[in-house]
């Protein structure tokens, strides 16, 4: 992995993906090889839209000296980049034919045009079809890239539009090495913290800072291997939902609230005075949006407890293929091996693919404390409700 401080600049804050960094840097310097477009995939974590801004940044200065340029892109400030990252569960059709209709704009200052998309994952059908004619005759100075876990994630006519770069995962090593760079945690810190990330450089830089997150995964995972029946199971799921909301609209309060007092001041109204009729709709949309966000933390807190069981259960497998060497979770070592021994591999693996119909029906809206017991009467009986 390259030194970040000796990184050439923009891609200075790019760990792991030398590779990925080598084709951009070489696209932004020579248009002969610059594709339209470009999606780049890779695991939670990877880097994907810390990439996609420094091949943004590349694109638009004019020369590879121009940091001022750079930074003003990195930033999210420069009128030539336009960025799209959602909070909440979908990426509406309004938001894609904004992008669609910015694109057709000609750069004002930089070399190109840029529309990053952050989650493209995150377009359903009607919206991707948006985008599409946009992709596929974008004016000569306009590049698109588009950011998703897979390709499997967006339909086969925006793929077909598009170069794709796959990231690689980064190792353990990688990301602790990186995490105690950035936030001066000692080591056994950032070794721990990116190894219950499963190497998701995010999760795992607010696990080396945060010692309630920490502590709050520790107690749930412990919470779960303790359900023995299905009164547990509903306590459990229960405390789980309450921990991720409360996690949740601790991320979002704050934001929600200088959101509101920014729109407050804009109209020109005191906190507390009533909103006049003729801005009441300003107002609804502001928290329209709020509470889609609020869905969206929601959801994705649940989602990593999720993918926390998912490692829990992982290293039982490990444990009963005689794989000890490997644990995520190596805090936890005794009581694993205790349900290794106890269970048999089909059961294992029975929990494990109930943890990703879980994960499904949340997608589809199930009740998150409804979804969760549900999967802990597996866990607690062995057998699919």
């Amino acid at each position: 992995m390259p030194d970040a401080a000796t990184a050439p600049f923009p891609w200075t804050d790019v760990w792991g993906q030398d590779a990925a960094v080598e084709i951009l840097r070489g696209a932004a310097s020579d248009p002969a090889s610059l594709s339209h477009a470009w999606l780049i995939t890779g695991p939670p974590g990877s880097g994907r839209s810390t990439l996609a801004y420094a091949f943004a940044a590349a694109l638009i200065a004019r020369d590879p000296g121009d940091e001022a340029t750079m930074r003003q892109v990195l930033a999210r400030t420069h009128p030539d980049v336009t960025a799209l990252r959602t909070d909440k569960v979908i990426i509406t059709i309004a938001e894609a034919r904004a992008l669609v209709e910015r694109s057709y704009f000609s750069p004002s200052a930089g070399r190109y045009r840029v529309i990053v998309v952050e989650d493209a994952d995150r377009m359903v059908e009607r919206t991707s079809n948006v985008l599409l004619k946009a992709l596929e005759e974008p004016p000569e100075r306009t590049v698109w890239i588009l950011c998703a876990p897979s390709e499997a994630d967006l339909l086969p006519t925006i793929r077909s539009r598009v170069r794709s770069l796959r990231l690689r995962e980064p190792d353990v090593d990688d990301v602790a090495r990186l995490i105690a760079h950035r936030t001066g945690v000692d080591d056994a810190t950032a070794e721990q913290a990116a190894r219950h990330a499963q190497r998701h450089i995010g999760m795992a830089q607010r696990l080396a800072t945060d010692e309630a997150a920490r502590r709050r995964r520790d107690t749930t995972l412990r919470a779960v291997l303790r359900v023995r029946g299905v009164g547990d199971a509903v306590t459990v799921a229960g405390e789980i939902v309450q921990a991720a909301t409360e996690d949740a609209k601790a991320l979002t309060v704050e934001r929600d609230a200088a959101e509101r007092a920014a729109l407050l001041r804009a109209v020109g109204l005191a906190e507390g005075q009533a909103v006049p009729q003729a801005l009441r709709t300003q107002f609804s949309a502001l928290e329209d949006d709020q509470k889609k966000r609020a869905t969206r933390s929601l959801r994705d807190g649940i989602d990593r407890v999720l993918t926390d069981l998912q490692s829990l259960f992982r290293d039982v497998v490990m444990l009963q293929y005689g794989r000890g060497d490997e644990l995520i979770n190596r805090e936890l070592t005794d009581d694993l091996r205790a349900l290794a021994a106890a269970w048999d591999v089909p059961r294992t693996l029975r929990v494990l693919d109930h943890l990703a119909e879980t994960r499904e029906s949340l997608e589809r809206n199930v009740a998150p404390t409804l979804a969760l017991e549900s999967l802990l009467v597996t866990v607690t009986s062995g057998r699919t409700p």
